[in-house]
């Protein structure tokens, strides 16, 4: 499944701002591809896998009670695990999107936590207040897995996996490959990783060339291809009761990104919803009070 020319340019306009800094980055791309092809597809790789705005220019938010923070050593960065003060209880595993940070799914934790579940915020490489200049879906979906060996290997049990745009690409792979979760909620998730290779290459001018060279030299680092994240590759292997929540006006993702998943996986449910675009799911007050009854029920 792929994105339109349309459709590719609102996901990208969404991440990338016009400003002086992306011009100019646009400029230099477009001139590398033509005096020096394979730098321009390094400097391509490393842009596409660098979330914005960086890391280093937000100003990290203090947690304090009901939260115990914890960073994990991952890679060659790190994992921020926000855990909320609970009495012994199943947990429930948060995962942000690209771009995003733990705290936009503090009202979801709210609301789980009422339910009696124990909310864990996991928060990846180069985002909030995690260490690291880069991170990409892969590593998003090797994060999950290792977050719920660890969890698991400290006696918790992971009830629910609910995870957000990339985030629930990389919770959608994860439960695939037989993560021990009780319940999937995937939340405006995108069907096509390789359509944001085509978006980003519109927004920066990079030819079909250098996209392509750029696909290849992340999938060939990573050890994974990019269809391995697509409906039709993850879903047939999902065994776990899932809910599927997504906006028909998403900009961002589209609504067929969500159809595609909650048709392909066997016994899931759709939510839709309107006029809440790609965020503001994640603070609706209808949407929260679903995802919370499905999570224990």
């Amino acid at each position: 499944m792929s994105m339109t020319p349309s459709s590719a340019a609102g996901a990208a306009s969404t991440f990338y701002r016009p400003s002086p800094g992306l011009r100019l980055a646009r400029s230099a791309l477009v001139a590398a591809q033509r005096l020096w092809p394979a730098l321009a597809v390094r400097a391509a790789a490393r842009l596409f896998g660098t979330p914005l705005p960086p890391r280093w220019l937000q100003r990290p938010a203090r947690w304090t009670a009901p939260w115990q923070t914890e960073r994990w050593p991952f890679e060659d960065a790190a994992l921020t695990v926000h855990m909320r003060s609970a009495p012994d209880a199943p947990l429930a595993l948060l995962v942000h999107g690209w771009g995003g940070h733990a705290r936009q799914l503090l009202p979801l934790a709210d609301a789980l936590a009422q339910q009696g579940l124990r909310p864990v915020l996991l928060e990846m490489p180069a985002h909030g207040g995690t260490a690291g200049s880069t991170s990409n879906l892969p590593q998003f979906a090797r994060a999950i897995d290792y977050a719920l060996a660890r969890l698991q290997q400290q006696g918790h049990r992971v009830e629910l996996l609910a995870a957000h745009s990339l985030g629930a690409s990389a919770a959608a792979h994860a439960a695939s490959r037989g993560a021990a979760i009780g319940r999937l909620v995937l939340l405006a998730p995108p069907a096509s990783p390789r359509a944001y290779t085509q978006s980003f290459a519109q927004v920066f001018g990079l030819s079909e060339a250098t996209r392509s060279a750029m696909q290849q030299a992340i999938e060939a680092r990573e050890g994974v291809l990019m269809q391995q994240f697509e409906p039709a590759a993850v879903a047939p292997r999902i065994r776990v009761p899932t809910l599927v929540v997504h906006d028909r006006g998403d900009r961002v993702n589209p609504f067929a990104d969500g159809q595609a998943f909650a048709h392909a996986i066997r016994g899931s449910r759709l939510l839709a919803t309107d006029g809440l675009g790609h965020r503001k799911l994640l603070q609706d007050p209808v949407v929260l009070a679903q995802v919370a009854q499905f999570a224990v029920h």
